[in-house]
């Protein structure tokens, strides 16, 4: 590749993720803008990934939409050896291309939260009445139950279309009068 700048964009769909073996991604639209810049013996290559992807809520098990937008730079050179830290790629001397594939697919997956659930208020609502009905552990504790029993149903009742501040629980309430400082009286 000549000395300079080379951009390069890729389009991923549901089979990059099939390719890749990935469980998690169950769809796909995403853009990848490859910018490689060639100087010195040195290639550094700027990744920008957005687009969204698809998973399967972990509450719920609606499809939840994940959006991505993502960056990933490194610097790839040729050695007499394979090694690799977190800024630099050493490829051999014989070997005279780089699959970006797994570059790609590394930046985006890590794009993803661990934790795949819809926002509160969002889930599928008979799941989350299954999920209250089938409940994994009975504790025996009145209380935990109880608590859980509120929590789902609130998750449940909470109105999507509600954009105001979030009720406040009560015992904390009276914390909000007090004042941080380095004089200052409560």
């Amino acid at each position: 590749m000549p000395e300079g700048t080379h951009e390069f964009e890729y389009h991923l769909d549901k089979q990059f993720f099939v390719n890749m073996e990935s469980t998690d991604i169950h769809d796909a639209d995403l853009d990848v803008k490859l910018t490689v810049t060639h100087k010195h013996d040195i290639y550094n290559l700027a990744f920008h990934v957005t687009g969204t992807v698809t998973l399967i809520c972990d509450r719920c098990l609606d499809d939840l939409i994940q959006p991505i937008d993502t960056t990933y730079e490194i610097a790839v050179k040729f050695g007499d050896d394979y090694s690799e830290t977190d800024d630099m790629l050493v490829i051999p001397d014989n070997d005279p291309t780089l699959n970006v594939s797994y570059m790609i697919y590394d930046t985006a997956s890590l794009a993803i939260p661990i934790k795949h659930v819809h926002p509160m208020g969002k889930c599928n609502r008979a799941m989350s009445a299954l999920l209250r009905k089938h409940r994994a552990v009975k504790t025996g504790d009145d209380d935990d139950a109880e608590l859980t029993d509120r929590l789902i149903e609130e998750m449940d009742t909470m109105d999507s279309a509600d954009d105001t501040e979030a009720p406040t629980d009560p015992r904390w309430d009276g914390l909000k009068g007090l004042k941080i400082g380095n004089n200052e009286e409560n």
